[in-house]
Formats: structure tokens, C-alpha cells, sequence
């Protein structure tokens, strides 16, 4: 019989992965924007995921010693780079080649990637302290980012055909503001 203090920590555990996946739908969003395969949609979510997967379990490995420090610096590193991937997109948009500057591809979906998942670093940080179950921590947080992820990606990608050659600029403008949340707040 399952214990009411698991599923407590179950239920913690979900609710904190599904709002650190917020960030990556709100992202993937922004991202789907850009044309994409499914196939290259499938690949984001599974990257993604992996990425939401590794960073807590770095951060709860590392544990205590910087958790104090480094959540905030983590949080504008991230912030950061959306910054830069929503300027960069939304600039390329007001150029006259067709082809994307930013694309969630090779380096870019490292960089899309690392970007939306280093909350999750400091997160791990945190559970570190606390005692948190490894393995069902990175499961809960890999698997909902990833099916988040690709919400994002194919609304964003349903959303590019209604409004066409604009679609990157929106996109752009939605990674810069939700970098610029997070340097914010």
C-alpha cells in the first residue's frame, strides 16, 4: 500500500515539474512559430526532456553548498539567453532571407534547451536539501517538460499558419518577454 506521505511527495513533485514545464511550452510556443517537421518537434520534446532530466539531478547531486547562490544567477543566465534567442529571432524575421537566424537545431536547440531548463538546476538544488527521490524526480520533471514542449510547439505551429510571415516576430517577441519575466522577477 502506498503511504500518504508518497503521494504527498508525488503530487509536490508533479505540480513543481508541471510549472517548471511551463516554461518550456511557453518557449515552444515561441519556437513553433518557426516552420517545423514533426519529426524535428518529436526530437525538441525528447532534448528538452532530457535537459529537464539532467539539471535537477545535477542540482541535487551538487546540493546545498550552492543553492543559496547560484538559483539566482541560474534564473538570469536563462533569462538571458531568451533574451538573446527572442532578439535574435525577432530580427531575423525583419530581414528579407526566409531562413530563421535562431532555429531549434544542432547548437540552437542546445542553447533552446539549457535555456529552459536551468530553473530546473536550481530546483534540484533545493530538492537537494530537502531529500527529494532521485528517480522519480527526473522522470516526473523529464517526461511532463517533454509533453509540454510539444504542446507548445504544435500550438505554435497551428498558430504560424493564421498568421504567416509575422509568425517569427511573434515568436521572437514571446522568448524575449518571457526572458525578460525572468530577469525581472
Amino acid at each position: 500500500m502506498i503511504s500518504t506521505a508518497l503521494i504527498g511527495e508525488l503530487a509536490t513533485l508533479s505540480i513543481m515539474a508541471f510549472a517548471l514545464g511551463m516554461d518550456a511550452f511557453s518557449v515552444g510556443l515561441g519556437m513553433g512559430m518557426i516552420p517545423l517537421r514533426l519529426r524535428q518537434i518529436a526530437k525538441i520534446g525528447a532534448v528538452i526532456g532530457l535537459f529537464h532530466m539532467g539539471m535537477p539531478l545535477a542540482g541535487m547531486l551538487i546540493g546545498r553548498f550552492l543553492s543559496e547562490h547560484f538559483g539566482t544567477i541560474a534564473t538570469m543566465i536563462g533569462g538571458g539567453l531568451l533574451l538573446l534567442l527572442g532578439l535574435q529571432m525577432g530580427l531575423s524575421s525583419l530581414s528579407s532571407s526566409d531562413k530563421p537566424f535562431v532555429t531549434p537545431l544542432g547548437f540552437g536547440l542546445l542553447l533552446f534547451s539549457l535555456s529552459v531548463s536551468l530553473d530546473s538546476f536550481s530546483v534540484g538544488l533545493s530538492l537537494g536539501i530537502y531529500g527529494a527521490r532521485v528517480f522519480v524526480t527526473i522522470i516526473l520533471f523529464g517526461i511532463i517538460s517533454m509533453m509540454l514542449t510539444w504542446a507548445g510547439l504544435m500550438m505554435g505551429r497551428k498558430f504560424q499558419h493564421y498568421i504567416g510571415s509575422y509568425s517569427e516576430l511573434l515568436g521572437g517577441c514571446i522568448l524575449f518577454g518571457f526572458g525578460l519575466k525572468l530577469l525581472i522577477i
